[in-house]
């Protein structure tokens, strides 16, 4: 949305005809933008059913995954820029056949490869066309910018989005077929073009200002480095870590993205993320919350799963129904940061403490209630308050980056940071962390457990020895995860108390600059830039 939308009056969106009854108008573009979150190259709820059919490794459907996030997190540098450049109606389009495009080639392609790098262009068009629907009605949803009151909306449609995408997928898949979900989305992402041809206009601001300046060859460095983490996260244990040529390949070549891109950042006006958004205090205090907390809530990929399939004996639609409940939480979240955090500007210390105490409530909960006989809905709790944590962390530290005191010209890059640290690295380090202590705990639990079925009489044992064998990985499954539960739960509370004990005063206050000052400052960037060329 542009100034040319009018300071005076009801809000209106001018890009849409007048036939259209002007409270209507934002709908549309929520309409739009739930359309685009719940499409891209792949749907991770589908990844067993991929697995069966395709030939594919668990890994590689997660690897394609999490390439989708990097290219959301990548694009965030370049988003004003995009806005700037084309009309709504030109970025939707074009965001609309991408994402066809990305959902034919995934719903055929047996390559790692190609999925992976469709999912990469998948997450970068995504991000595009979810930054024009939201830019156009900013204004109505917070007339006075508050972006505390935006990122409460942000996060309640994509995080919801994912739940329900998830619910979506896995009854496609149980009623038909999982490429069926490419198909009704390449449907809806049609009708989305359809709708945009029809009723958005292209208008376009005083001036469009040119793709000039952009460091494209450090953003693909930058890509290159984050896809080269997430491989190492995704497939390090697969590989035995560093004792395969394939993790040591993608670490090297890591390292050297990084460090060709810090040296480029040396002498480049403009480099693709700067030193000033790499230092930034608040920058730094987000990625190292990120670190801890989403780590101590990784259980979410490493265990649920398994503890309700292989324990529990859900099916794939009862496990899939466990989103609902994490879906409440989402929104019980929202709605508790938008009142308290949003409207009563409680501080950011008081927020992050009730984001920690609801995880450690989360991890208390499965550490006294996992069993062998547990029912759905006493999961409910647990992951309610998983849902609500979750949301409340990443909505109070990504307000607090805008907060920094960074060049508005900085803040792209720091929320290029922030994608990365808390959605690629928040689903793929932690995982990872926790995954190998878990092989290592229960190796040794089942050692232990093994021992205990040695020592019996073998005419006393009435089972075969498969069964036997599958017993003790169960109770050492069981053991272990209760183990690890109650460690994360003493950090948790050790980090709880950290948080309590430090002196928070800051509330937030966080004012977006208006669309007019934004394109005055980037105009005059890509015109200072041209006269250096020449």
């Amino acid at each position: 949305m542009g100034d040319w939308h009018g300071p005076q009056g009801p809000f209106d969106i001018p890009d849409v005809p007048n036939f259209i009854p002007r409270r209507l108008k934002p709908w549309l573009f929520i309409f739009f933008v739930l359309i685009v979150q719940f499409s891209g190259g792949v749907y991770l709820a589908a990844a067993s059913d991929m697995v069966g059919t395709t030939g594919l490794m668990q890994q590689d459907i997660l690897m394609a995954g999490y390439a989708s996030l990097v290219g959301m997190a990548i694009n965030f540098a370049v988003m004003f820029r995009l806005k700037f450049r084309f009309t709504n109606r030109a970025g939707l389009l074009i965001c609309g056949a991408a994402l066809i495009a990305a959902n034919v080639i995934c719903a055929h392609t047996q390559s790692v490869g190609v999925l992976v790098v469709t999912c990469f262009f998948a997450g970068w068009f995504r991000m595009w066309a979810t930054f024009v629907c939201n830019s156009t009605i900013q204004l109505w949803l917070t007339p006075t910018r508050d972006m505390a009151v935006f990122f409460c909306y942000v996060y309640l449609v994509v995080d919801g989005a994912i739940q329900l995408s998830g619910l979506s997928t896995v009854y496609t898949a149980f009623f038909s077929q999982w490429e069926y979900m490419h198909w009704i989305m390449i449907g809806l992402l049609a009708l989305m073009m359809l709708l945009t041809m029809i009723l958005v206009r292209p208008v376009r601001g005083p001036i469009q200002i040119p793709l000039l300046g952009i460091d494209w060859i450090g953003s693909g460095l930058w890509a290159i480095f984050m896809l080269c983490f997430t491989f190492i996260c995704v497939y390090g244990n697969y590989y035995d870590w560093w004792e395969a040529e394939e993790i040591i390949a993608a670490t090297v070549l890591g390292l050297l993205c990084v460090a060709i891109n810090l040296w480029r950042a040396t002498f480049l006006h403009h480099p693709y993320i700067s030193f000033t958004a790499l230092t930034n205090r608040n920058v730094i205090r987000a990625t190292v919350i990120y670190l801890v907390f989403f780590t101590l809530l990784a259980t979410e990929h490493v265990f649920e799963h398994s503890y309700a399939a292989t324990v529990l004996g859900f099916d794939e639609t009862n496990l899939i129904d466990l989103n609902l409940y994490v879906l409440v939480g989402i929104l019980a979240g929202c709605a508790f940061t938008y009142v308290t955090f949003a409207l009563r500007h409680w501080r950011y210390r008081t927020m992050t403490a009730i984001g920690f105490a609801l995880a450690a409530i989360y991890l208390a909960y499965f550490y006294f209630l996992i069993d062998y006989g547990v029912e759905k809905e006493m999961l409910f709790m647990p992951l309610f308050f998983r849902g609500a944590a979750s949301v409340i962390i990443s909505i109070v530290f990504l307000t607090s980056i805008l907060q920094g005191g960074m060049h508005f010209f900085v803040f792209p890059q720091a929320l290029t940071i922030n994608g990365f640290t808390g959605a690629v690295m928040g689903a793929t380090l932690g995982p990872a962390l926790i995954g190998e202590f878990l092989s290592h705990t229960m190796a040794k639990n089942a050692s232990l457990i093994g021992s205990v079925f040695t020592d019996l009489n073998p005419a006393a044992v009435h089972a075969p020895l498969g069964q036997i064998y599958g017993m003790v990985q169960v109770q050492a499954l069981v053991v272990s995860m209760k183990e690890i539960y109650g460690w994360l739960l003493i950090a948790a509370i050790v980090s709880l108390t950290i948080i309590l004990v430090g002196y928070g005063p800051v509330r937030p206050s966080v004012i977006f600059p208006k669309w007019r000052t934004i394109r005055k400052l980037l105009r005059r960037s890509v015109k200072a830039q041209i006269a250096g060329q020449e």
